[in-house]
C-alpha cells in the first residue's frame, strides 16, 4: 500500500487531471472537425493526426527517458501538450487542427512513456496490477467526467473554451508533479547506446504476439470514442449534451470496475483480466449497429465501459512486466509505438469505411479487432505474472 501511496501526487493526480482534459475534447473534436471539412474520412484523418503524433513521438521519448531522466521528459510533454491544445482556439483551417493535434500526440508520447517508465520502476510485480489498475482507474474517472462538463462548456460558451481550459489544466498538472516526482536514481545508464533496434531483435516474439493484440485492443478502445459521438448525432439524431451524457455514463460504469481489475491481475494473472476485457468490448460494438434511441445506444456503451473497465491498465502492466530494467525507455517506447498505432488506426479505419460502406460496416470492423484481440491474449500471450522478464 506504501508504494501506492506515494504514487498519488506524482502520477495519479496529474493523469487525473490530464484525463479529465482529455476525455472532454472526446465528444467536441468531431463535431469541431465538422466545421472545416465534409466526409467522415476527413474527419477520420484529422482525429487520427494526435495518434500519428504519438507514433513519431513514442521511440523518440524512450531516448528522452534515458538521456534526461524520467522527471524532466514528463515536464516536457506536458508543457508540449499544454501549449498545443491551447492553440486550438486560434484554429482557422483544418490544416492548423492537424499541426497542432500533431504536436499534441507528440508532447502526449513523451509523457506517457515517461510516466509508464516511472510506474514500472517503482513498483514490484506482485502490486503492479493494482498500482496501475489504480493509474487506470483515475484516467477514467477523469473520463466519466470530461465528456459531459465538455459538452456542457461546449454548449454554453463555444467549442474554443473548451481547448483553453484543457490546456490551463495541463500546467497545473506540470506544478504538481514537479513538487512531487521521486528523485531515485534511473536504473538505466546513459552513457549506454541507444539500442533500439537491439531491443526489437531481443524480445520480437513477444512484441509480435503481445504486440499484436495490444494493436487491436487500443484500435477498439479509440473506436468507440469515434463511433458513439458519430453514430449518436448522424445515425440517431442527439445532440452533444445527449452525447456527452452518454460517453460519461458509460465510463462511470468503467471506473467502478479498476480496483477489482487489478485485484484478479495480481491474484489470478493477467490473462484473466485481459480476454474478458476486449471480448466484452467486442459484443458492445456489435450492438452499436442495433441501436436507434437514446437508451438503446447508452446501454451498448454501457457494456463497452464495463468490459473496458475490468481490464483496466492491463496493457500497461503487461509492458511493465515485459520491459527489461536496463533499456526500459527503449522497450516502452516500442510497447507504446505498437498501441499507439492500434490507436491511431481506428479512426482511420472507422472514417474510410464509413465513407465507403456506412458507419455501420466500420463499427462491426471494430468489433471485430476486439474478439482478434481477446483470442490473441488467450491462446498466445504468455502470463506474465509468474514470469520474470529478465534483460
Amino acid at each position: 500500500m506504501s508504494t501506492r501511496r506515494n504514487l498519488i501526487l506524482p502520477v495519479y493526480i496529474p493523469t487525473l487531471i490530464m484525463s479529465f482534459g482529455q476525455a472532454m475534447l472526446i465528444p467536441i473534436l468531431p463535431l469541431f472537425a465538422k466545421q472545416f471539412v465534409t466526409g467522415y474520412g476527413w474527419i477520420g484523418l484529422i482525429l487520427a493526426a494526435e495518434g500519428l503524433g504519438r507514433l513519431s513521438g513514442d521511440i523518440p521519448a524512450g531516448y528522452f527517458v534515458r538521456r534526461l531522466g524520467r522527471n524532466r521528459s514528463m515536464m516536457a510533454g506536458i508543457l508540449v501538450t499544454s501549449g498545443s491544445v491551447a492553440g486550438l482556439f486560434l484554429t482557422t483551417d483544418a490544416l492548423q487542427i492537424v499541426a497542432l493535434r500533431l504536436v499534441a500526440g507528440f508532447g502526449n508520447a513523451v509523457w506517457n512513456v515517461s510516466r509508464h517508465a516511472y510506474l514500472a520502476e517503482m513498483t514490484e510485480p506482485h502490486e503492479r496490477g493494482r498500482a496501475i489498475s489504480i493509474f487506470g482507474g483515475v484516467n477514467r474517472i477523469g473520463g466519466f467526467a470530461g465528456p459531459a462538463i465538455g459538452g456542457l462548456v461546449a454548449a454554453a460558451f463555444g467549442m474554443r473554451i473548451s481547448f483553453l481550459l484543457y490546456a490551463g489544466l495541463a500546467l497545473v498538472v506540470g506544478l504538481v508533479s514537479a513538487s512531487a516526482l521521486s528523485p531515485v536514481a534511473d536504473s538505466q545508464d546513459v552513457r549506454t547506446p541507444f539500442r533500439i533496434l537491439q531491443i526489437a531483435r531481443n524480445h520480437l516474439r513477444v512484441l509480435a504476439s503481445a504486440g499484436t493484440g495490444q494493436l487491436c485492443a487500443q484500435a477498439v478502445r479509440a473506436g468507440r470514442n469515434v463511433v458513439i459521438p458519430l453514430y449518436g448525432s448522424d445515425v440517431i439524431g442527439l445532440d452533444i449534451k445527449d452525447v456527452g451524457l452518454i460517453l460519461s455514463l458509460a465510463s462511470f460504469v468503467d471506473v467502478l470496475m479498476f480496483y477489482p481489475a487489478g485485484v484478479v491481475m495480481d491474484r489470478f494473472g493477467r490473462k484473466f483480466a485481459m480476454v474478458p476485457c476486449f471480448g466484452i468490448q467486442a459484443i458492445g460494438m456489435a450492438a452499436i449497429p442495433l441501436t436507434g434511441s437514446f437508451w438503446s445506444l447508452m446501454g451498448a456503451a454501457v457494456l463497452i465501459g464495463f468490459g473496458n473497465g475490468i481490464g483496466s491498465g492491463t496493457m500497461m502492466t503487461l509492458g511493465a512486466d515485459f520491459a527489461p530494467r536496463k533499456s526500459m525507455g527503449e522497450f516502452l517506447g516500442l510497447w507504446r509505438l505498437i498501441g499507439d498505432t492500434g490507436h491511431t488506426g481506428s479512426p482511420v479505419i472507422v472514417g474510410g469505411l464509413s465513407d465507403l460502406a456506412g458507419l455501420s460496416p466500420a463499427t462491426y470492423a471494430v468489433a471485430a479487432l476486439g474478439l482478434v484481440s481477446s483470442l490473441i491474449f488467450a491462446t498466445l500471450v504468455p502470463e506474465t505474472l509468474k514470469t520474470d522478464p529478465g534483460d
